[in-house]
This record gives C-alpha cells, sequence and structure tokens, in this order.
C-alpha cells in the first residue's frame, strides 16, 4: 500500500530550541542529555568561562553531532561592552533610598557611598537628569551633579550592589565601541574553531555591524552574525542593524532596564515583524522560564509567554540561566519542546479553521529569480497537499527563502556543506542534512528518497515539492521545482 512502507515519525518543532551551555550543562552526559532532548542550536555565553572550557563543550557536541547524524550549530555570544561596577569593599552591600552615592573616576574598590566601574569614560558621558541602573535595574540612581571627577546621585530605588554587577544607562549616548580587546580575541577563538554563528552584543548603530562583519568576512566562511537588540538606541537606528544581519536576537533582559519594562512585548512583536519582513532569522531570548532555575516547573505565565512568542512565527526560542546554571536544564528544554509542539498545533488548527493557510511573507532576496522558485514550491505543497517540501541548497538562501513562507509542513534541507548544513538548524521548520557532492537527477532522486525513509519522514507513494537547480553544487543556480513522488522500495 502507498505511504506504509516506513514507520511515520512525528517531526521535530518547526520552531528551533537555544540553550546556553554553562557549569550545569556542560558536563557529557548532561549535553548529551540536551541534544537528545532536541537542542537545534547550543550557545557558548563568551562572557562565562574560558575559551579551553568552551572549546572541549564545542568538541562535545560535535561529537555528538557526528555520533547521532544530526546536525547542530554553535553560537558564540561576544561579550561586548558591558559596563559594570568594580569590587565592593567587604562583598555585598545595599544602597537604600534617598542615599547619595559617587561614582568617581578610578578602579578603588567600591562602597555603598562611593563606587567605580570599569568604563571610565562614564564621568564624562553621563549628564545630570540622566538615570543610571545597577543590578539589572534593581539599584536606580540619578545623576543631580557632575565634575570632572565624579558623579553625584540620589538613589531611586534602593537594593544589593557587589562586585562586577551589571550597570546601564538608559539616556546616555555612548562612544564605547562595539567590539572590546576581548570581543576581538574570543571573535578569532571563534572563527578558528569553525563556530556557525556570533553575536554582537550591545549593538547601537549599524557601523557596529559593519565593524563585525569587516573582521569576519576576512576569512572564507566566516560564521553568520546575529544582532542583539538591547538598548533602546538600536531601536532606533532598527533597520539599519537588521538589514547588516543574518540573524537578530531580541535580548528581553538588558531591553527591559534600558527601557521601561512594559514596554518590551511591543518591542518584540515590532522586532519579530521587521525580522520577517527582511528576511531575517529572529530568535527570543532571556527569562523565557526563569522559574525552572530553581523549580522543575515553569509559571504559567511563561509559559503563555513562550507560546505567544511561538504563535508569532519567530524562528527561535532560548534558554539562558535555565539551562546554563540552573538546577533542571534537561527538564526545561523538554518544557520547551513541548510548549512548542502544543503552540505549533494550535497553529495549524487556526488554519483549518479558517480555510486559509499559514501567511507567507514577500522577503527580501538578493536574486528574485531564487524568491520567485521559493513561492513555487509553496504554491505547489499546497495544492498537491505535499507531505514535505525537500530543498537542495549550497548555500541556505532557497531553504532561508521557503522557511520565510512559514509551511505547516515541514522542510528538508539538503547541501553537501557542512557548515551550511549546521547554519540551517536555525531556520524554522527546516531539518538539515547533509549528502555528498551530485548533480546527476537519477541519482540526487534516489538519495532523496533513501534520506526520507531513513528519517521516517515519507513512504512509498508519497508527493513530495523538489526545489533544486539544474547545477544543485553552484551557489545561486535554484531554478527547479517539480512534484515527486517517493518510488516503491
Amino acid at each position: 500500500m502507498p505511504g506504509m512502507s516506513v514507520p511515520r515519525v512525528t517531526p521535530p518543532p518547526r520552531t528551533k530550541l537555544v540553550a546556553t551551555i554553562g557549569p550545569a550543562s556542560s558536563s557529557e552526559e548532561t549535553l548529551s542529555a540536551l541534544l537528545s532532548a532536541g537542542v537545534d542550536v547550543c550557545r557558548l555565553n563568551f562572557s562565562h568561562g574560558t575559551l579551553a572550557e568552551h572549546a572541549q563543550v564545542l568538541a562535545q557536541i560535535r561529537a555528538w553531532s557526528a555520533q547521532h547524524d544530526r546536525p547542530v550549530a554553535v553560537l558564540g555570544d561576544l561579550c561586548g561592552p558591558k559596563i559594570r561596577l568594580n569590587r565592593v569593599a567587604g562583598g555585598p552591600t545595599e544602597i537604600n533610598v534617598g542615599a547619595r552615592v559617587e561614582i568617581v573616576r578610578g578602579d578603588a574598590d567600591g562602597t555603598a557611598e562611593r563606587l567605580t566601574t570599569n568604563y571610565p569614560p562614564l564621568i564624562d558621558e553621563v549628564q545630570p537628569g540622566q538615570r543610571i541602573y545597577i543590578n539589572d535595574g534593581l539599584v536606580r540612581l540619578l545623576v543631580v551633579e557632575r565634575s570632572p571627577e565624579r558623579l553625584v546621585c540620589a538613589c531611586l530605588a534602593g537594593g544589593a550592589i557587589s562586585d562586577r554587577k551589571g550597570v546601564n544607562l538608559p539616556d546616555t549616548r555612548l562612544s564605547v565601541p562595539a567590539l572590546t580587546d576581548k570581543d576581538r580575541a574570543d571573535l578569532d577563538w571563534a572563527i578558528r574553531h569553525e563556530l556557525d554563528f556570533v553575536a554582537l552584543s550591545f549593538v547601537r548603530r549599524a557601523a557596529d555591524v559593519d565593524e563585525l562583519r569587516s573582521l569576519v568576512g576576512r576569512h572564507a566562511g566566516g560564521p553568520s552574525v546575529v544582532v542583539k537588540i538591547e538598548t533602546a538606541e538600536a531601536l532606533e537606528n532598527l533597520d539599519e542593524i537588521i538589514l547588516r544581519s543574518d540573524a537578530v536576537m531580541a535580548a528581553r533582559g538588558d531591553l527591559g532596564v534600558e527601557m521601561d519594562v512594559w514596554q518590551v512585548p511591543a518591542v518584540q512583536k515590532r522586532l519579530t515583524a521587521r525580522c520577517r519582513e527582511m528576511g531575517r532569522r529572529i530568535i527570543i531570548a532571556t527569562q523565557m522560564l526563569q522559574a525552572m532555575v530553581d523549580s522543575p516547573s515553569p509559571t504559567r505565565a511563561e509559559v503563555s509567554d513562550v507560546a505567544n512568542a511561538i504563535l508569532d512565527d519567530v524562528d527561535a526560542v532560548m534558554l539562558s540561566a535555565e539551562s546554563a546554571a540552573g538546577r533542571f536544564p534537561v527538564a526545561a528544554v523538554e518544557m520547551m519542546r513541548r510548549i512548542a509542539v502544543a503552540a505549533e498545533q494550535q497553529q495549524g488548527l487556526a488554519c483549518e479553521s479558517s480555510g486559509r493557510p499559514s501567511a507567507g511573507w514577500t522577503v527580501q532576496a538578493a536574486d528574485r529569480r531564487t524568491s520567485a522558485v521559493a513561492r513555487a514550491a509553496v504554491q505547489a505543497a499546497a495544492h498537491v497537499s505535499a507531505r514535505l517540501v525537500a530543498v537542495w541548497t549550497a548555500t541556505g538562501e532557497t531553504a532561508r527563502l521557503v522557511a520565510q513562507q512559514r509551511l505547516r509542513v515541514p522542510v528538508l534541507g539538503l547541501t553537501h556543506d557542512a557548515r551550511v548544513c549546521r547554519r540551517l538548524a536555525l531556520l524554522y521548520g527546516v531539518r538539515p542534512v547533509q549528502v555528498p557532492p551530485c548533480d546527476h537527477p537519477a541519482r540526487m532522486s534516489e538519495m532523496l528518497d533513501d534520506t526520507l525513509r531513513r528519517l521516517g519522514w515519507a513512504g512509498d507513494g508519497d508527493l513530495v515539492v523538489v526545489v533544486t537547480s539544474t547545477r544543485p553544487t553552484i551557489p545561486g543556480e535554484t531554478d527547479t521545482v517539480h512534484v515527486h513522488r517517493v518510488s516503491l522500495s
């Protein structure tokens, strides 16, 4: 009987899962469990840990990926110019509401009355009437007086401070460069170790991204660029920043400190829409399942937060402290996966009840021919009720354009390039598979059928829409869409 020759498997959620790897998840056993639970992209946070420790984690990820024949992308997150307090003498201390606090130049240990930071120009760039937030905004200061060597502040909201707590300046435009010396060293390591993505922190303007791209561009096949939107200034230059990126991360932690926290949901919606329109991947990050740092279950509000992001058709959702430092890293990934599956089922039901397919987007493409072919494939898949869409791709561009249409059937991305294959792991709905180089049509059909049966995604007689090229190993030559019936085994 057609379509019954192999057991069918349930494809993974279309929304990709990103997990930060840290002390709680870096052991071989836990990392293997995370990947088996469905992690598509592992984030290495260069703000923590050593390069030697990151190298050990990277080796474990690559080994697991090879053993299980499943591509896993790795994202290196550059620290950026994060302003922090210097040491606080005597350990953690409290700053009380109404207290007078001075921020002085230098690197002396701080006290509740007098603080220093790792950014000396802060004294020159922050003006009276501007705010200074410490420890994710828990402590809020207002500058009331400025002199060449100090800022005098009034404490508007009190709380605890300790060594190296973060400092945010929501009202101040800073001259600090986007890439620090540490970032350049970390970037060099990321390039040499063939990481798939690098994320640029505290982006403020398009020139910040241009600087990173110029460094990455010196190396053939360098990592793709993810920009983190976490400053108010970045929102003023949003389109220019997105245009220069390969993907965007809505980093809601610092963003919620740089602006009023109740504005963050609207900003997240705006970011998601603009990335979809401009054809860039969008990752929603920070405190998505924060309760699972210490609890085996998330709050209902957190579940709704994750589900609503997925219902907006984001490409990926990310775990930070939950998987890096929490007590239940594997449970957090499993929970994220369950939420994604349930939200995507709801999307499918909504499309069926309305009688309309999922809303596709017309996105920017360097080659209008490739864009036209991608849209034709989507229409063909709907017309014949295809089991899935298979895309042969040399660079990932065609798969990206198909993924932007947010199909409710799986997309199989087939490529001979290992790095392209891993980068496809961050594309919505795309299951990447590395195959040998091939340009013979008959052999390509055989290879596709073998792959579909091995994965359990299709069987004898199933209809599959195939996007390919008369020269499939040459970039930019996608020119063919055809409906393929899986051959009888």
